[in-house]
């Protein structure tokens, strides 16, 4: 039995699973995964960059893990298209900070991307139940 865990990367994100072969391997996933985990994230409540990042590995038990380079530059996209707003704010540790929450635009993109993606999943589920 194999007692190390793996690290894929998905897209932008980390993902630790259980390995089936010795060697680290690291794999992406679907464009957009992130957008999508911070949409529904932001849905939720409003949060900063690094309450983001927390939020995404504790829901995910430790699996997803956000580098750190990807998320404000896509935090910053998301910005542009409307699909968020920010205002400043003060973390926990009484530091500044930018508090970013999901715009009505960003919410119905997400839904929209969340039927997509049901429909995707539903499609490679069918193909691997065959397999």
């Amino acid at each position: 039995m194999i007692n190390k865990k793996t690290i894929c990367k998905i897209g932008i994100l980390l993902l630790k699973f259980q390995p089936m072969a010795k060697n680290m391997d690291k794999r992406d996933l679907f464009p957009g995964a992130l957008e999508l985990m911070i949409l529904q994230s932001l849905r939720l409540k409003p949060m900063h960059g690094y309450g983001l990042v927390k939020h995404i590995q504790q829901v995910s038990d430790d699996l997803l893990e956000i580098e750190e380079g990807s998320l404000y530059p896509a935090l910053q996209r998301m910005l542009r298209e409307g699909l968020l707003e920010s205002e400043a704010g003060v973390s926990a540790k009484g530091r500044p900070t930018r508090i970013y929450r999901a715009t009505d635009k960003g919410v119905r993109h997400l839904e929209q991307e969340l039927s997509s993606f049901k429909r995707m999943f539903a499609g490679v589920t069918r193909v691997l139940r065959t397999a």
